[in-house]
Parts: structure tokens; sequence; C-alpha cells
């Protein structure tokens, strides 16, 4: 079978990357339809070969869409990814704006498919969420989870063209300059003192591993990187940690690449994992400071795997199970 995909935000960043990602992965599209602002409608761009006019985004844009995949922000999604499931699409959203909502399901497929269920609207994740959550997944099934400390480094392209800009041409848009410093600041501060996209880490990674009165702490910073995001990972887990066992485990799990012989300085890299789908697992080690540490550092593209690349696979999960 082949299927009507509409491609919200289809001029962005991750609108870009996912029509490639979907090219790439063969999805089997029987018709594209790439919705956009009203600024944006009647630009041309092209899919498979083919030019495809951008069409202005309503709500009637989504009649006979068999799935539809967001990333247009938000407020689009609050307001349009309802109109598209009434009118019969499967919404895959790649905003923030269903994550946490209790019906929806938020889903890494090497994860936690089966969160999918009947599902009308379906969460991406985070995009340094789900970097996080592979690796986690196979130390949670192995040793169990007590506590998890997160410590990010995260590119530029996270904040679109905006944040790019700035690091390659200087044009201010961070609160400090980007270029030779690093920002603990991440979206805007709560209360608690922490950072939105800190508590995103900490109540998706709860969500998707089910576990949601496990300890996690979160510390976001933007380098002056590029494109790609580094996460330190610290763990007390339940049981004593076999590091053997975890390498094998982590090599033959989905998505996961093993790039952990630091003797020869093999270790994940931002310009190794730059425009590819997985996610780069390395530096594997006990912490001896507490019972049961471990220490992970783990890279993935936050613009494929963190964001076009999961969404595409969550279509591709819909698809094999005969959801469409």
């Amino acid at each position: 079978m082949s299927y009507v995909v509409a491609v919200v935000g289809a001029t962005g960043m991750v609108g870009r990357k996912m029509l490639q990602v979907l090219e790439e992965k063969k999805f089997p599209v029987k018709e594209i339809k790439l919705l956009a602002s009203a600024r944006s409608a009647g630009k041309k761009m092209t899919f498979r070969g083919k030019e495809v006019v951008v069409e202005e985004l309503k709500a009637e844009s989504f009649v006979g869409v068999d799935v539809a995949l967001f990333s247009a922000g938000g407020e689009t999604s609050k307001k349009f990814a309802p109109e598209a499931a009434e009118r019969g699409a499967i919404v895959v959203d790649n905003s923030s704006a269903w994550r946490m909502t209790e019906d929806v399901p938020l889903v890494v497929p090497e994860v936690n498919p089966e969160a999918i269920k009947n599902s009308k609207i379906i969460a991406n994740p985070n995009c340094s969420t789900t970097q996080c959550v592979l690796p986690l997944k196979v130390v949670q099934d192995l040793f169990g989870l007590k506590r998890v400390v997160y410590s990010t480094y995260q590119a530029v392209s996270g904040s679109g063209r905006d944040g790019i800009e700035e690091l390659k041409e200087g044009k201010r848009f961070y609160p400090y300059q980007i270029k030779n410093n690093c920002l603990p600041h991440i979206d805007v501060f709560l209360d608690n003192g922490y950072t939105k996209e800190e508590e995103k880490m900490i109540n998706e990674t709860r969500k998707i591993l089910e576990v949601p009165e496990l300890p996690i702490t979160a510390t976001c910073v933007r380098v002056p990187v590029l494109n790609c995001h580094g996460v330190s990972i610290n763990v007390e887990t339940e049981s004593e940690v076999d590091i053997q066992k975890l390498r094998d485990a982590l090599q033959d799990f989905p998505g996961v690449v093993l790039y952990d012989d630091p003797k020869n300085n093999v270790y994940p890299l931002a310009s190794e994992s730059d425009e590819k789908n997985e996610v780069f697992v390395g530096r594997l080690r006990k912490d001896p400071s507490i019972k049961n540490g471990l220490n992970m550092w783990v890279v993935s593209d936050n613009l494929r795997k963190g964001a076009a690349t999961n969404t595409v696979q969550i279509a591709e999960v819909l698809a094999k199970g005969g959801k469409l």
C-alpha cells in the first residue's frame, strides 16, 4: 500500500529533513502534501525529483490525508492536529504540544512502539530525550534504573536557523554570544530554577520508560557546535553493572552504534554523527563514587534521530502495523 502524506511546516529545517528521510527510507508515499504558513504558500520544493507547490495550512488541507507529520511549532500543532485527526489522518507531532498529554503516546520506535496503540495523535519526544532513552532502555532492562543525571551539550541547530546564523555569521540570537561560549540556558527558566528544556528531558524520560517516580535531574547547555547533541549520562542502577554485558546488549540494540574504544581514541563525536540516523554510544565506565554507578557519552544528529527520522520511523510503525 501507499499513502497520502502531509508534511506540516514543510519549509522549515525539520520539515525539509523529513522530506529527505521519507525519500531515503523509501516510505510508500502515494501523494505528498506540503503545508506551511500563508507566507510560504506558493513556494516550490522537490520531492523524489518532482516539483511540489507548498500550500497554505488550513483545516481542510487534511481531507484524504493518511498520515500528517507536524513540525511547525506548538501553537500550530494545538490548533491543527485535532483538525487533522478529525478528518481521518493520524498525526505524528514533533512539537512539545502533546508530549505530556496523558492519552497521547510519546514514542521512540526502538524503545516503546507498543505505546502507539490506536491513537490519532502521536508525539515525538524532545531531541535530547530521544537519543538518551535508547541506551537507557538497554540499561533499564539489564540492571534497572535507580537515578539518572543528564548533562547536555546541545548544538545550535536545535534553535533552528537563528542559532545557526548566529554561530556562522555572528547575528545575535542568544542572550549572550555563542561563539567561544557555552550557555547553560536552553528555553525559558522556570520558578524552580530549571529550564523548560531540562524539565522536558526529566518528564519525557519518565513517560517513555514508564518510570513515573524515577529520580532524574538535568543541566542543558548550548554549545558552539552546528549540529548533533552530546549528552553525558550518569546512571545509578538497581543491580551491579556488567560493562561487557552492557556492551554486547548495546551492539545488538536497534538504532544504536557502539563507539567505545578509548585507547584508540574511538568515542562518539558530533562530526561523525552528522547526517546519520543512529545514536552513538561510548565512554562506558563504572562510576566508583556511588554503588552501581555508570557513565555514558551519547551523541546523535538532533535534526535526524532527534526529530525528522524518529517521526518517519513512527509513520513506518503505523504502516507496518496496518494502522494507516
